[in-house]
């Protein structure tokens, strides 16, 4: 049997051209994600927006972003990962001109759903290029640049809204996209490899329809239901049967997929303990920094008193903590083996973030920037072998399968999480708050966010009201934190006792590629997936 093709430019001196190609491509949805959650208030003003549009401002991109992914790996599979991204980035710029010019939230809400459809174009595909343009000892390091210019987005986004809507009006938020999607279209279509190899059988093969549409209702259901959370609370009949009808859909999404000769996602991948592991804690660590990232800009600004600009910038000792590591995984890896250096990653960010649950209203920024490099280091440890132990476990020819369906539980991992934190926070907020002697209206205003306490204690000159909102918004902080911290513990643990050591790596499906063999149909799936062999994790 021969053996695999080599990546597509390996040794090429190309390949580095062709990541900054793929970092490209991400950061401008990172950056777009964050750019508009600065610029909300002013499209409450500007366009009339009430509460509920702008909540969909946001809630439809996400909805389009999370229902889409799935599918788009296996037809990325099929048709071609190249052609298909730059589809992607192709309909961000149009979505991105059209959303300077809309002229009402209505169509903005449109817009974004349609922003959300092109990141989900770009997210996964990108990460599937990579084992195509990387040779297996490279791979790591390609995984810790494109990781890092997905974090970069996080404090950087903030940055250019506040700066752009300080000196020009609110569609520029959009516009700037424009000539960031335009070199990253050229370099996509000049520095990736080709679409060559796209197996005609398969693209001819049928689609799983039905798979297609129970996963996206199911996902539709289950983000639709968080969404709904902060207003209406966990116990309300809607998000109750909304969670539950989304989860029954993904149950029956999941016997599906067991059933059909061609799945939408093959879920003999899960037998690979490399690849089902290394999704698990991508998806814990996910949850850990999303909830860091919820939580602490509310802080930073609400607390001690930055502005969007501000903020930004108090973020980056994470983002610096996370390229610290990045660039220290390939080395440490090496020598102590994909196990240890994940289990250390996730000790640190459950240290970070457990040291972060011990602030005080009165602590000044400088213990922030401290837990916040701590959390980094680990988030970069733990992150960057997770996801290079994901990939290595894939074909060439199966990437966007398992790249769609990592970012995919990430995603909803992340959605329900923050839903979940949310209303942890919301309650230690309520229950140290004290709002006696207040008006009705007034104590209903600072019961809603800490932001609101501040205007109220600001409009009746009562510093006791401001003490007490910030002290009780740092103690729901806390639990956030706490929170965070113990569930990056437990992953600790657990990837010490189940994930294979990088020199006695589980099967994977890569490993049967190379081998150029096939496996009968396993249990009720047909079809032929390649014979499992050694991980390189």
């Amino acid at each position: 049997m021969s053996a695999p093709a080599p990546p597509a430019l390996a040794n090429s001196p190309r390949r580095w051209w062709a990541l900054a190609a793929l970092t490209l491509s991400v950061l401008i949805v990172a950056l777009d994600g964050t750019i508009i959650n600065v610029a909300l208030p002013t499209l409450s003003g500007e366009l009339g927006a009430d509460s509920a549009q702008l909540q969909w401002i946001g809630g439809g991109y996400l909805l389009a972003l999370s229902v889409a992914m799935l599918p788009i790996g296996l037809l990325g599979d099929r048709y071609g990962h190249k052609r298909l991204m730059i589809g992607g980035i192709t309909l961000f710029g149009l979505a991105s001109l059209a959303g300077a010019l809309a002229g009402s939230a209505d169509q903005l809400i449109a817009v974004r759903s349609v922003l959300g459809l092109g990141a989900a174009l770009i997210m996964p595909l990108s990460m599937a290029i990579l084992p195509r343009v990387f040779a297996k000892e490279e791979l790591p390091k390609a995984i810790a640049v494109w990781t890092t210019a997905t974090a970069i987005g996080m404090p950087v986004g903030p940055l250019v809204g506040g700066w752009l809507l300080s000196h020009f009006w609110w569609g520029s938020v959009f516009l700037f996209n424009l000539p960031v999607v335009a070199v990253a279209l050229v370099a996509a279509v000049w520095l990736l490899p080709s679409d060559r190899g796209v197996d005609r059988d398969r693209a001819a093969a049928p689609f799983d329809l039905a798979g297609t549409v129970l996963s996206g209702l199911g996902i539709i259901a289950l983000v639709y239901g968080t969404i709904l959370v902060p207003d209406d609370g966990w116990g309300s009949p809607l998000v109750l049967g909304s969670l539950t009808g989304g989860l029954v859909l993904l149950a029956a999404f999941v016997r599906r997929q067991r059933r059909t000769p061609h799945p939408l996602v093959d879920l003999r991948m899960f037998r690979d303990r490399a690849f089902s592991w290394g999704i698990a804690l991508a998806v814990f660590v996910n949850f850990a920094v999303m909830g860091i990232l919820f939580v602490m800009p509310q802080y930073l600004q609400a607390v001690l008193g930055n502005d969007a600009f501000g903020t930004g910038i108090r973020v980056l000792p994470l983002i610096g903590g996370l390229m610290v590591a990045a660039t220290l995984t390939e080395t440490l890896v090496a020598r102590f083996g994909t196990r240890i250096v994940v289990s250390a990653g996730l000790a640190l960010l459950a240290a970070g973030a457990l040291l972060g649950a011990t602030t005080s209203a009165g602590d000044g920024y400088g213990f922030t920037a401290l837990w916040f490099t701590v959390a980094g280091l680990g988030f970069g440890m733990a992150i960057v072998p997770a996801t290079s132990m994901v990939l290595s476990t894939l074909p060439t020819e199966r990437s966007g399968q398992g790249t769609s369906l990592l970012e995919t539980v990430q995603q909803l991992g992340g959605v329900l999480g923050v839903a979940a934190l949310g209303s942890l926070l919301s309650s230690g907020y309520l229950s140290r708050l004290t709002v006696s002697g207040l008006p009705g209206s007034a104590a209903g205003t600072a019961r809603d966010s800490v932001t609101g306490a501040d205007s109220v204690a600001a409009s009746l000159h009562d510093p006791r009201l401001l003490a007490s909102a910030h002290g009780a918004f740092v103690h729901g902080m806390n639990l956030v934190l706490m929170t965070c911290g113990a569930l990056a513990l437990v992953a600790a643990v657990l990837a010490a006792v189940f994930l294979p050591s990088s020199a006695a790596a589980g099967a994977s499906v890569a490993g049967g590629a190379a081998a150029g063999g096939a496996v009968e149909p396993a249990g009720d799936v047909a079809g032929s997936v390649p014979e499992h062999g050694q991980s390189l994790a």
